[in-house]
């Protein structure tokens, strides 16, 4: 693990790594919550689903055996269907490059890491509690995919952490959105690009550290996974 590269081999997993992989050319990356035996529970979203905005119709989080509709040899996977599912290794990386997000970084490590979406400084809790997380949701979902509001990265931190950071504010983001949501607000002339983004990821970073636990029985009773 460092700076330049979070890359990590198929042999160095343990059940309970949140795992991610860049897709369409690095712009956004997918994530997951290893679970053993080569499987990967991840929150997907295939295109033309999710909550209906432009952007989430466009982009597809799917395992690649999902755009062919064949199933997979190994795992079985082919619907492409929205929400928490179970897939192998192989069909979570796609074309991608297999990489471990990283927890408990120091405030200089995250800033240094430019590209959002890939370390936090948040606590991970044990491998035995995210995989129950994971677990659960797989059996009761996590709701509409949303990337404003509930993504893949949202899912796989809440398993590692137990705390949900509520999207429905434009601005409480974490990970990989903060970045987009920044630049919409710069083409506005609303902000300023090179002091918005890490201002704006380490004040979501404290806000995600500071909120709550909540088991996953209260995220549904709560509706926040509607």
């Amino acid at each position: 693990m460092g700076l330049l590269s979070q890359e990590i081999s198929r042999a160095e997993l343990k059940p309970g790594d949140h795992i991610y992989s860049w897709r369409t050319s690095y712009i956004y990356a997918h994530h997951g919550i290893y679970v053993g035996e080569g499987n990967v529970i991840q929150f997907t979203n295939k295109a033309g689903a999710g909550s209906g905005t432009p952007i989430d119709s466009a982009i597809s989080s799917s395992p690649a055996s999902a755009a062919t509709g064949n199933p997979c040899p190994r795992c079985g996977y082919h619907s492409g269907l929205s929400g928490v599912i179970s897939s192998c290794v192989d069909c979570f990386v796609a074309d991608g490059h297999l990489c471990l997000f990283e927890y408990d970084v120091s405030i200089p490590y995250f800033l240094a890491k430019v590209r959002g979406g890939t370390c936090t400084i948040a606590s991970s809790d044990s491998p035995a509690v995210v995989l129950e997380r994971a677990g659960d949701l797989l059996k009761k979902g996590f709701g509409v995919y949303g990337l404003f509001r509930k993504n893949c990265e949202d899912f796989a931190i809440y398993c590692k952490t137990g705390k949900f950071l509520n999207g429905d504010r434009f601005g409480n983001r974490i990970g990989q959105t903060v970045a987009l949501s920044c630049v919409t607000l710069f083409a506005f002339g609303l902000v300023s690009l090179p002091f918005s983004i890490p201002c704006s990821r380490l004040i979501n970073e404290f806000s995600h550290v500071n909120s709550e636990k909540i088991t996953v029985e209260k995220l549904v009773s709560r509706h926040l996974t509607g």
